[in-house]
Order: C-alpha cells, then structure tokens, then sequence
C-alpha cells in the first residue's frame, strides 16, 4: 500500500482533528519507508532540570506513529493506540527539538504495528525508542 496521504494532508488533518496540540508538533517528511515528525519543543515540554519530560518524549513517538499508519490508510480519526512501550535511553539535548523516525512494522486491516526512533535534531544517538499497536476500526 502506498502513501495516501502526504504531509500537505497530514498537517492539515492534525490542524482540524487535534488543534490543542498541531502547534506543537510538525511532519518533516513522509515517504514509502519512514515518517519523520518533530516536536517543537517549548517551555511546556520541559521538566524541572529543563530537561524535555517523558511524557512529551511519549506523545511525539505517539503522534508521528499514529500519522505513520494515517499515511497508508487515509483520514482515520478513531485509529486508536491498544499498546505502547517507551524506552527512555538518554536525555535529550537542550534547546533542541526532537525528531521520531518511525517506520511500520505490520500494517493489517485491524491492527498496525510500529516503531519509532527519537533524537534531538543534529544528534545521532537515540534519545528514546517506542514499540506501538493501534487497533484500527473496520471499516462501515
């Protein structure tokens, strides 16, 4: 399956199905082996230490596989995470965004399975690794 949505769509769909959190996140680049998304990291993202926190690592690794499978399978808003696993491997680099690399593992027409690899922009090793299952709801 090819990519049904680019990231001129994917933009725009978070625009209007997620508008609390579009500014904080951008597509870099969608292609047939990979989804490239960027948290725009801001004061909201950090923790005591200013250091970016676990939960907005999560949520970039969340979003960037969920615009991943959104990709391949078009504007399917209830696509939904069943499963999710973070590994929180070093801390990022200040005053940098992140960016997730995610590619899909399996992509059935239930379930998608995906991995994403996350880094502060201009640094090469991984600042955390997300294994994530989204059930995706069959269709009417």
């Amino acid at each position: 399956m090819g990519i049904v949505m680019d990231r001129s769509a994917l933009t725009d769909f978070l625009a209007l199905e997620f508008p609390q959190v579009a500014d904080s996140f951008a597509i870099e680049r969608v292609d047939a082996n990979e989804l490239v998304a960027r948290l725009i990291v801001g004061p909201q993202h950090l923790r005591p230490g200013g250091t970016v926190s676990g939960p907005s690592i999560f949520a970039l690794a969340d979003l960037a596989i969920y615009c991943a499978i959104l990709s391949r399978i078009g504007p399917v808003a209830l696509a939904v995470t069943t499963s999710a696993s973070v590994d929180f491997m070093r801390k990022p680099a200040a005053g940098r965004d992140l960016l997730a690399h995610c590619r899909l593992l399996k992509l059935g027409r239930l379930l998608a399975v995906a991995d994403a690899l996350i880094t502060s922009e201009g640094q090469p090793d991984p600042v955390a690794r997300a294994s994530m299952t989204y059930a995706i709801p069959p269709k009417a």
